[in-house]
């Protein structure tokens, strides 16, 4: 009973893991490039929904201070782009990362400077409320979550296979050049899937809220879900979900059963298992570049 309930309050976790991943993916499968700032950019909109639905700010009902909060996200990840990004475009990607780990500490700061370093408490409605089923107690905010990341999984599965804009991602992403030649609006496009990486962020930013105290530091939580992206192999939307979840399943475990400081050290040593075993991750959709 007590591994069932482990497993289940991991699985939740790893779900939030698993959308942080996501907003890796989506990046990643529109540009080839690795965004990590993504935790910072969860942490943002973590505080960016705070500051709309509670009572002593914004104080708006919580379903439509969400919804505000991820257009305002989106907005800020269509400026990063457009402002930011766009600005080293036909560098090296190595360039990329050292841009976006600092926009993280730009993120982390600012955050700090609004709402302070003291830990805050998101006001969500289902706060302390259980379900009981056969002796295993769920919390409502962790079925929440597992329903929330399920079907904005099987949603951004879907955006990417059958919408112009999710196949312009992945056309632009196969080869720009090319995508430039048969009209596909390469910088719009790139702009779009990090407004849409923004507002996917503040959804786990919200689900991990609900959890627990958040403050500016929750951004660190992102070095975690890349190793999520990379365990499920970079490019596979199911394969950040679920690698999110293993980790999120074997943290908790390794917590209660193995030597102390196994758990922390957990996600790294599963991927570096993937990376020598499967170089590419477990889930990872291998295509042919067209030239």
């Amino acid at each position: 009973m007590e591994l069932i309930q482990l497993i289940i309050g991991g699985i939740a976790t790893g779900c939030i893991y698993g959308l942080v991943a996501l907003g890796f993916v989506l990046i990643y499968k529109a540009t080839e490039g690795v965004n990590f700032a993504q935790g910072d950019m969860m942490m943002l909109g973590a505080f960016v929904a705070l500051g709309m639905v509670n009572s002593e700010f914004g104080a708006l009902p919580f379903i439509p201070g969400v919804i505000l909060a991820a257009i305002i996200m989106g907005g800020v990840g269509y400026g990063v782009d457009r402002f930011v990004v766009r600005q080293i475009f036909g560098q090296p990607h190595f360039a990329l990362v050292i841009l976006t780990i600092a926009m993280g500490f730009v993120f982390r700061f600012a955050a700090g400077a609004i709402w302070g370093f003291t830990p805050l408490v998101l006001e969500t409605p289902f706060a302390g409320n259980t379900l009981n089923i056969g002796g295993i107690i769920i919390g409502y905010e962790d079925l929440t979550t597992i329903i929330v990341t399920a079907l904005l999984t099987l949603s951004l599965w879907a955006f990417f296979q059958f919408t112009k804009l999710g196949l312009a991602a992945q056309a632009s992403s196969q080869n720009q050049m090319a995508a430039y030649i048969v009209g596909v609006p390469v910088h719009r496009v790139n702009s779009m899937i990090w407004a849409l990486s923004g507002a996917v962020s503040t959804i786990a930013g919200v689900l991990y809220a609900s959890k627990g105290a958040i403050d500016p530091n929750i951004g660190l939580l992102g070095m975690k879900a890349f190793a999520a992206a990379v365990i499920g192999g970079f490019g596979s939307l199911p394969g950040a979900l679920l690698g999110g979840i293993l980790i999120g399943v074997v943290e908790p475990i390794a917590a209660r059963y193995l030597p102390g400081g196994i758990s922390q050290m957990s996600p790294y040593i599963i991927m570096l298992a993937v990376l020598v075993t499967r170089p590419n991750g477990l889930f990872a959709q291998i295509y042919a570049k067209k030239v």
